[in-house]
Order: structure tokens, then C-alpha cells, then sequence
């Protein structure tokens, strides 16, 4: 337990001079770049200023998947990168990844000819780690596997596979994956200035505990940015004249119950009005429909869903089910940030901005990686740490993470009891339940989810608020927000005994939660 606790953890960066890598940010890149460094054998320090996947890396549509969308658009590389990626999650956290069956139903003859084309070549492009191969199926067996889906002028539907998957959940493994190889990793750490040396190269970053409000300052001979939509507000503490590389894209997710799609299969809507693709997944017994595309000129922790995009993911789903969904349906609500590559001058399409992940490094010798997606974190991760080898800031080391798996992995699992998640963590939660019996009581009677988990999110996943609980170790806030705040005072009283706070503390935590918690209902 000492390894995760946060003394441990803090006094352990106190007494490291300097650092080869100091990574900013605790998203899917930082936290694969914590785990790529670590690993290669690197002294490694991540600092995240909230916790672990609060932004973006929490909020995403839940897909491991090459990007069907990227096949239409000709952008084979990028497919293909991530179609290998996509393979090489599930063999590495296989206790997260799932195999998720599609069908896109098809309207038009012309459609079902050419998804069917399309779809082949995806299975061709994921060669020895595809999923399972495409197929078209007759409109009789679309609305048998898929019986609300709306019937008139069917012609059939085309099935494919791809990886599914909890973020969050991933985030945390790969923390504990870090530490585990010797990095040192540390949420609600700020950075908030950066140290140079005589010829004004980056060798360390001025970061502020805001648990403690303790400054301190990190020596280190890499320096990298992973602040995904924050990494423009890193680089003008590297250079406040630096012109922005960023342009953040809002993609919104709705909630529902999964009375409203039947069955096991999942549906993609590969042309909406706006031309973009619309999922309908089912996730943790819940349905998770989205996602939109807007062009935002800020961004903020806790975005909000703007009123068109709501309207049109209730829309177009009512469009392809035969049970209406409405506003009073929807269970739980949020928006996330995509950090896109800013586009050359004139482009203001966030579909034409390039979806693959690119690096830049500034003329103080920082390290940025913009841009990419889950799916293909380890990558990314991998490129970074190279640009790092090759601009000499590190010795060369190679990597080797292709095979590495993330804490947790287990295969051949029983994906039955909810707590598979948790993977080879599993039998100590149960453990923790024999020990104390009161454990093993439900957080709230509509779910699956125990005390257990929460002590458990305490003591070994650096969890520090109700809010890092309900949000990102137990999903309960992304899977129902009225329910979460129903058990927010049951979680606050447990955290509270556990980090031994007080009343005060118990309290202010409720009421933050529940000012969070409400911008997640409709």
C-alpha cells in the first residue's frame, strides 16, 4: 500500500536531485509517456494539477478502434497505426478491453455496397490482430439482433468489430503501471513556472502540492508537455510570445438506459447531417450515445454541452430507433476537449484538422505532443520519448512497451461480475470484503458497486476526492449523475475516516461534488 500512498509518493520526489524525464499533464499521453519512460529505465516524474484523466482522457466515446471514419476519408496510415494499436491493448489490458460487435444499418442498396467494400478493408488493414471479420447480414437478421432499430426502408445491415473499453480506468492502471517501474507520479500537482539554464534550455519546472500549497521546484534533462487542450498554457510559461498551437474540439456524450438498444450489439451511424459518425455503445449495463465535433475557441475543465449538440444527438437517434429517447431519458451528460493540431490558416473544420498526434519541440527544448487519441497512447508515448532520444536530452534506450502489461491484466476472465474491471486486483477487493464484511455492501440498490471499491480507490489508486471516486474510479457520475449524488455523502464519510479529514472537509466535499455532478444532468 506505501508505494500508492501519497506521503510515500511525495517524500520519494524530495529526495531525487534531478530527473532524466519530467512529464506535465496525467492524461492518456502523459500517463503512457510515465510508463514508456519508466520502463526503458529513465528517472521519471509525472505531474498532473487535478487528478489522473479529469479532462479529456475520461470523457471519450469508450472505443478502442482504428477509425472507420479515417478509411472514408483515405487517411490509411493512421487506420492502420491504430488498428495495431488497437490490438496491442487488448492483449495488454485485457481485463479493459473488450471485443464489441457493430452493426451500421443500411438504407440504401448503394450503402450496403459500400460499407461492405469498406469494412473489408479494415479487416484487412488489422491483419493477425483483427477483431473478426465484417459481414452483411439481412435486414431479418439486423432487426432481430438490433430490434429497435427502426425498420422502414432497411435494406440490411453490415456487422464489424472493434475494442471497448473504460478510460478512466485505463488511466489509473497505467499510474499504478509507472510506479510499479519506478516512476514517481503525482496528481493535484500544478506546474506553474519553468527553470532554464544559462543558454535559456528548459531543465525543470517550479510545481505548487495543492493539497498543501507547498512549492517546489524539479530538476530534470527532459522536459515534456502532455497538457492536451492546456499545452498552449504551458508553452507561454516556456514563452509568453509563443502563437497558439491548439484548437480545442468539443465532443458530447448522452447516458441511457439500455432498454434502448436490445441485445449485445453496438450501432455506428456512419453519416449523420453533419456528416459525421454517431455511436450507439453499450458500456457498464448503460448506453453511451455520441459524439459531436465543435469548434470551441477555450477551454475549461468542466465544459459544458452546448444546447445544438444535445438536440442533435437526441435527434439523430430518434431518427434510427423506434423507442423515442428525450430529455428526461438521459441519465447523465458530458462534454470533453479534443486537443486538434491548430489547422493551416483558413481551415475551420475541426474534420479537416489532423487527427494523428504530432510532436513540436519549442527553442527552450520542450517537449510537446498534441493531438492523437487513445487508442494510440502507447505510440504516441513511444514517439515522444524518441524525440527526446534524438534531440539528445536523454541517452538513447529502447522501448518496451509493445509487450508490457498494464497493472491489472488478466486474460480468460469472467466478465459477469461487475468487478472484472478491476482485473487481477480483483481477489484483494473480495479480500477486503471477508476482512470487513460492511465492505461488501452496495453504494446505492441500482448498482453493482460496493464500499469495497472505494476504500480501495483510497488506499491504492491515489483517489483524493469524492469526486475522483464517483468520477473516474467508480464511473458512477458518467453512468448516472442523480444517483451519484445520492451516494456523494456515503463516499465523503468513508474518504473522510480513510484520509483522516474532518466534518468541514467531509462537507465541502459533498457540496462540490454536487456542483459538479449537476452540470452532468439534463
Amino acid at each position: 500500500m506505501d508505494n500508492y500512498s501519497r506521503s510515500t509518493l511525495v517524500a520519494g520526489v524530495k529526495q531525487q536531485e534531478e530527473w532524466d524525464v519530467i512529464i506535465i499533464g496525467g492524461g492518456a499521453s502523459g500517463l503512457g509517456i510515465a510508463v514508456d519512460a519508466a520502463s526503458r529505465g529513465y528517472k521519471t516524474l509525472l505531474l498532473e494539477q487535478m487528478d489522473f484523466a479529469k479532462g479529456t482522457s475520461s470523457r471519450s466515446t469508450k472505443l478502442v478502434h482504428g477509425g472507420v471514419r479515417y478509411l472514408a476519408q483515405g487517411n490509411i496510415d493512421l487506420v492502420t497505426e491504430a488498428l495495431f494499436e488497437r490490438g496491442l491493448m487488448l492483449k495488454n489490458a485485457s481485463h479493459l478491453v473488450k471485443n464489441q460487435s457493430f452493426i451500421i444499418p443500411a438504407y440504401r442498396y448503394w450503402d450496403v455496397f459500400l460499407y461492405t467494400v469498406g469494412l473489408k478493408m479494415y479487416d484487412l488493414l488489422s491483419g493477425k490482430l483483427s477483431f473478426g471479420s465484417s459481414n452483411f447480414i439481412t435486414k431479418k437478421t439486423t432487426l432481430k439482433r438490433i430490434e429497435s432499430i427502426n425498420p422502414t426502408k432497411l435494406k440490411g445491415g453490415i456487422t464489424y468489430h472493434d475494442g471497448q473499453f473504460d478510460d478512466s480506468r485505463l488511466a489509473v492502471n497505467l499510474a499504478q503501471t509507472a510506479i510499479e517501474h519506478g516512476a514517481s507520479v503525482l496528481n493535484y500537482f500544478k506546474v506553474t513556472g519553468i527553470l532554464k539554464d544559462d543558454n535559456g534550455q528548459a531543465n525543470g519546472v517550479v510545481a505548487e502540492d495543492t493539497e498543501t500549497m507547498q512549492s517546489y521546484q524539479f530538476k530534470g534533462k527532459a522536459i515534456i508537455n502532455a497538457t492536451g487542450v492546456f499545452t498552449d498554457d504551458i508553452l507561454k510559461l516556456d514563452d509568453p510570445l509563443t502563437k497558439p498551437k491548439i484548437k480545442s474540439s468539443q465532443g458530447v456524450h448522452l447516458i441511457l438506459d439500455k432498454s434502448f438498444l436490445a441485445g449485445e450489439d453496438a450501432i455506428m451511424i456512419p453519416k449523420t447531417d453533419d456528416g459525421r459518425v454517431l455511436f450507439i455503445v453499450p458500456w457498464q449495463e448503460k448506453l453511451v450515445v455520441g459524439t459531436t465535433d465543435t469548434l470551441l475557441e477555450e477551454h475549461k475543465l468542466e465544459p459544458v454541452a452546448l444546447e445544438e449538440e444535445i438536440e442533435f444527438i437526441l435527434s439523430t437517434a430518434n431518427r434510427y430507433l423506434t423507442k423515442t429517447v428525450t430529455r428526461q431519458d438521459v441519465l447523465s451528460i458530458f462534454a470533453g476537449l479534443r486537443p486538434l493540431a491548430a489547422p493551416k490558416q483558413g481551415s475551420e473544420k475541426t474534420k479537416e484538422i489532423s487527427r494523428s498526434h504530432k510532436i513540436i519541440v519549442s527553442k527552450s527544448g520542450i517537449v510537446s505532443i498534441i493531438g492523437g487519441k487513445w487508442t494510440t497512447y502507447r505510440k504516441m508515448a513511444q514517439d515522444t520519448l524518441n524525440k527526446a532520444n534524438s534531440i539528445g536530452k536523454i541517452p538513447r534506450k529502447k522501448c518496451k512497451t509493445k509487450r508490457l502489461a498494464i497493472h491489472g491484466a488478466l486474460n480468460d476472465q469472467d466478465q459477469n461480475h461487475h468487478l472484472y474491471l478491476y482485473g487481477s486486483d480483483q481477489d484483494a477487493i473480495l479480500k477486503l470484503v471477508e476482512q470487513t464484511p460492511e465492505y461488501g455492501k452496495k453504494l446505492h440498490p441500482s448498482f453493482d458497486f460496493i464500499v469495497a471499491e472505494v476504500i480501495w480507490a483510497l488506499r491504492f489508486e491515489m483517489a483524493r476526492t469524492v469526486e475522483d471516486i464517483l468520477a473516474r474510479r467508480v464511473r458512477l457520475l458518467f453512468l448516472d449523475a442523480r444517483v451519484a449524488m445520492e451516494v456523494a455523502p456515503l463516499v465523503a464519510q468513508i474518504a473522510a475516516k480513510e484520509l483522516k479529514k474532518d466534518s468541514k472537509w467531509e462537507q465541502s466535499q459533498i457540496e462540490e461534488f454536487n456542483s459538479i455532478a449537476s452540470r452532468y444532468i439534463l
